[in-house]
């Protein structure tokens, strides 16, 4: 089956004072229709970036993006638009997001005019659905911003990314501005909206725990590069890739001191204008050899889907993260 969204060898090299930043640099993966695929990463690693890129944001500067098979990696505006209303963001920062002079009516209604669908008085009664579909009250439409909460104003980000009903959202930290006790709430209500308009989802975010159980497949980002992808479960399990152990130890526990894998050292993220020869990690890496410096590792499947760029890969039978449960009890 084609997958709803391929990206082949994709890039996007921004020229800077001092040299070329590679914020994403040679990416290849799928998402497949009604699919959550997280993906995870330092800060500065390149996911929003990557996700600007696949919704044509910015304009590769190499690869492909395929939709449902189609090519449109350098159609112009015109040729774009019907493709591009079945892709929608949720952005990090809802505040940013909304237009503080537009009411809460005009900002959901905002997409349905600019894709010429239905009259006024047809936006209208999909605006009431849609805040109906996202919890909030009728009278929430005459409403401007700033009279909503945190999470509400994500809410209102949420009605506005669906209301053309599209195939692919792109989540792009939509929970880390919002206050932990609503965070849960908001993830619950994607995870019923993905149930019920059959959407796929890109779940950018720091939050490892919750990427867990609400993820289908995981990517693992490092300056640019995906080093690791596999099914949630299984990246949990046991990761492969050092740095993707890395990043799951960085996940609080009860008692550090009782980690079944010990301290982590994290070592210096080099700068992305002076990158390591061979594979990027290695100047942070307890596995690297002379083979590392010298070669670019490539992402190669391991077994069932598990894919790894890694010269020197973690052994499955060694321990991966402990369970939740065995963390608290360890």
């Amino acid at each position: 089956m084609t997958p709803l969204v391929e990206l082949d060898d994709l890039a996007m090299h921004f020229p800077v004072r001092g040299g070329v930043l590679k914020a994403v640099d040679g990416i290849s993966l799928t998402i497949a229709r009604g699919e959550t695929l997280g993906l995870v990463g330092e800060s500065g690693c390149g996911k929003s970036t990557l996700a600007r890129t696949l919704i044509r944001l910015h304009q590769p500067s190499a690869g492909r993006i395929l939709l449902d098979g189609t090519d449109i990696t350098s159609m112009d505006e015109r040729r774009l638009r019907p493709h591009r209303r079945r892709m929608q963001m949720i952005f990090q920062d809802p505040v940013a997001a909304l237009d503080g002079r537009m009411t809460v009516a005009e900002l959901i209604a905002e997409p349905l005019e600019i894709a010429k669908v239905g009259n006024r008085k047809s936006r209208a009664a999909t605006v009431r659905e849609l805040l109906e579909t996202v919890g909030l009250p009728a009278d929430a439409a005459a409403r401007y911003p700033h009279a909503f909460s945190g999470g509400q104003r994500q809410r209102i980000g949420i009605a506005r990314a669906i209301a053309l009903n599209p195939d692919l959202v792109i989540c792009d930290e939509p929970i880390s501005a919002l206050d932990v006790s609503i965070q849960a709430q908001v993830v619950n209500m994607l995870a019923r909206l993905k149930a019920e308009r059959g959407l796929a989802y890109l779940f950018i975010t720091h939050d490892l725990s919750m990427l867990r159980h609400i993820a289908d497949r995981i990517g693992v980002m490092y300056l640019g590069k995906l080093v690791e992808i596999a099914s949630s479960d299984a990246l949990h399990a046991a990761p492969r890739h050092p740095y993707t152990r890395l990043l799951w130890s960085s996940i609080p526990v009860p008692d550090p001191a009782a980690r079944a894998d010990g301290p982590v050292e994290t070592g210096e993220v080099p700068s992305p204008l002076d990158l390591p020869s061979g594979c990027r990690f290695r100047t942070r890496c307890p596995r690297a050899s002379a083979l590392c410096a010298e070669v670019e590792p490539a992402l190669n499947e391991t077994g069932d889907g598990h894919m790894v760029a890694c010269h020197h890969p973690i052994p499955p039978e060694e321990t991966g993260p402990k369970s939740d449960k065995e963390r608290t009890h360890a």
